[in-house]
């Protein structure tokens, strides 16, 4: 009887997953269509579609700004379906993942790098795709112009990633409350859902960063020749201060991430140690007679986040201007402005492998947990099922710290080298 009850109420869950899943993509879908439409109109009230334009030595047409604003939004949209494969539970590669875990925690994590990794092709296959398109429809501005019709996405964006803490919560709600299994079978199919939802707008928030840095990179090297017109900087590859920057620049999103993994193990640890006290302390916990210190480890934990993320925060601020003053002072002022845009470049191109990376592989080791919690390959409590939450605990701080995080800071990189650039040309 518990049996057929319990099927029950994972198939009704299952059902509402598809609806809420169908829901929010239909919205999502209902706002680029509205988009598609209120893009054209701003475009013909601000500049007129037919209007021959030139900015950057490029010759255009308002109509072509127009469609490079629809090449953004098909950037953000295909962004979308790409991350959806790779973190939902109904796709090859989470089910890979739960399918792993049936041979122990190691095979759990070989899989989910594998598919993490395999995540970043698609979306950086797209983003080049949509910056050609729009460079050669309209230069530099026209990348700029997709950028910003990504943004006429945001609103519906947020709305997607609000849903997957508002869900995940609710399950923790339940479960602490002590409720009755079956609601713990919805909130597990909602938040399913969230973690694809968080995933999506984490690709979408990277895929935005890519294209908005190249226009910051671009004018980085138009303040250069306006500052100072008579230094010659040359950023070819045969200049090995070029070569440098790339290569410090690609390792900036790396040591970010290591940092911020790091950041969040240590405070776990630092959790579990005051856990594990105050059941030693107060036997009564576990009794029910008395309630533990919560303040104490939520006060625990604010601290250790703001601590530990200092020295990840000053890496995007620092790295830019150690960089120009160290080259400049070795190789002249020529060679460290040279430096100091190939290491935004780097950062750009490493910082979006990165942040695809884990973004994407966070959200399928989560589902992987939840796919299995669904029944499959042992169900709850089966050997998969813990392998598979030892992927999930990796797969937390990969999608939740370190790889959102990467995408304010390849813009902070690429903002603080244009107000170091600034402040040179006001002191020169």
């Amino acid at each position: 009887m518990h049996r057929r009850l319990d099927c029950r109420h994972v198939l009704r869950a299952a059902r509402r997953f598809a609806e809420h899943h169908g829901a929010l993509y239909k919205a999502f879908a209902v706002t680029g269509i509205l988009s598609v439409g209120l893009l054209y109109g701003a475009i013909e009230f601000g500049l007129g579609i037919a209007t021959s334009l030139t900015a950057g030595g490029s010759t255009f047409t308002g109509m072509s700004l127009y469609l490079c604003g629809l090449v953004g939004l098909a950037v953000t949209g295909l962004i979308v379906w790409i991350t959806e494969y790779y973190t939902s539970t109904e796709f090859r590669p989470v089910r890979s993942i739960a399918k792993a875990s049936e041979t122990g925690h190691g095979t759990n994590i070989i899989q989910g790098l594998a598919i993490s990794l395999e995540a970043t092709a698609l979306p950086t296959l797209v983003i080049c795709a949509g910056i050609i398109i729009a460079y050669l429809l309209a230069g530099l501005i026209g990348i700029a112009f997709a950028a910003t019709a990504m943004l006429a996405l945001a609103g519906m964006v947020v709305a997607l990633d609000a849903y997957g803490p508002v869900t995940d919560n609710a399950g923790g709600i339940a479960e602490m409350a002590g409720l009755d299994k079956s609601v713990r079978v919805y909130t597990d199919a909602l938040d399913a859902v969230g973690n694809t939802t968080k995933a999506v707008t984490k690709g979408y928030a990277i895929g935005s960063a890519g294209l908005a840095s190249l226009v910051l990179f671009g004018a980085y090297t138009a303040d250069l020749k306006a500052y100072f017109p008579d230094l010659a900087v040359d950023f070819s590859l045969a200049n090995p201060y070029v070569v440098v920057g790339l290569l410090l620049g690609a390792l900036l999103p790396y040591l970010f991430g290591a940092f911020g993994m790091t950041a969040v193990g240590r405070a776990a640890g630092a959790v579990v140690e005051e856990v594990r006290a105050q059941f030693r302390d107060n036997p009564g916990i576990m009794n029910g007679t008395s309630k533990p210190n919560y303040a104490r480890t939520v006060d625990l934990v604010t601290k250790a986040a703001i601590r530990e993320m200092i020295v990840p925060s000053l890496l995007p601020v620092l790295a830019p201007i150690v960089v120009y003053f160290v080259i400049s002072a070795i190789a002249g002022q020529a060679n460290g402005f040279a430096a100091l845009g190939a290491l935004l470049l780097g950062v750009i191109v490493g910082g979006l492998a990165v942040a695809l990376s884990m973004t994407s592989g966070g959200g399928a080791w989560d589902n992987a947990k939840k796919y299995i919690e669904e029944g499959h390959h042992g169900g709850k409590g089966s050997e998969a099922h813990k392998a598979a939450v030892t992927g999930d605990t990796v797969g937390d701080p990969y999608k939740d710290t370190a790889g959102p995080a990467i995408n304010p800071m390849i813009k902070i990189a690429n903002i603080v080298a244009l107000l170091l650039l600034a402040a040179l040309a006001a002191r020169h």
